[in-house]
């Protein structure tokens, strides 16, 4: 498929009677088609997506699109929601440690590119603790410095071992042995069993 056919494709999937905070809903993403603005329509329907979970093929087609117009962030963004379709979303607020008190010295990608470990209260048969890894995705920023804090999305590299986390929960964050971060989970959202359709 072209463009068009996978936005017009995605935007069929959006229900009529939803809108985001600014009032934008499925026909002021058709009248952008029609006019064949296809990254604003792209951008509108991500917004759109954000306002109800949607099935994984809206995220799929979205993120073929984005593709093909050659707008990596964007597909790395619809990868993303793919995969929280999949297996669930995890929201936290993490506090990095300061350059002089951690590893890293310099910001990061934002963009679902590192992944770190993270003590999430898992041990091993022996009773140490077990690093589980997950990508993250720094929410509203695109680089996140030393000493920073941000919103987060985690996207695990085993969701079974995961499945224990609920709201509040403190886990940290491990780019080697030491502490590189603290978050406190903010969501938990299991996926929905019809969010593979």
């Amino acid at each position: 498929m072209d463009v068009p056919e996978l936005l017009e494709a995605a935007s069929l999937l959006v229900p009529e009677e939803i809108a985001t905070e600014n009032d934008i809903t499925v026909n002021d993403v058709w009248e952008y088609l029609t006019g064949d603005e296809w990254e604003v329509a792209l951008g509108l329907l991500e917004e759109l997506g954000d306002v109800r979970p949607l099935p994984l093929s809206f995220w799929e087609s979205l993120a073929t699109a984005a593709e093909q117009l050659r707008l990596e962030k964007s597909a790395a963004w619809c990868h993303w929601r793919c995969y929280e379709t999949r297996y669930g979303i995890i929201r936290a607020d993490l506090t990095l440690r300061p350059a002089g008190e951690a590893r890293r010295r310099t910001p990061f990608s934002g963009a679902g590119v590192l992944r770190p470990m993270w003590n999430i209260g898992n041990r091993t048969p022996t009773g140490e603790p077990a690093l589980d890894i997950a990508r993250l995705w720094v929410e509203f920023t695109p680089f996140l410095a030393p000493g920073g804090q941000a919103s987060v999305r985690l996207a695990p590299l085993d969701p079974s071992q995961w499945q224990h986390l609920q709201p509040d929960r403190v886990i940290t964050m491990h780019e080697d042995r030491s502490v590189a971060g603290t978050a406190v989970v903010l969501k938990v959202h299991r996926p929905a069993a019809t969010a593979t359709t």
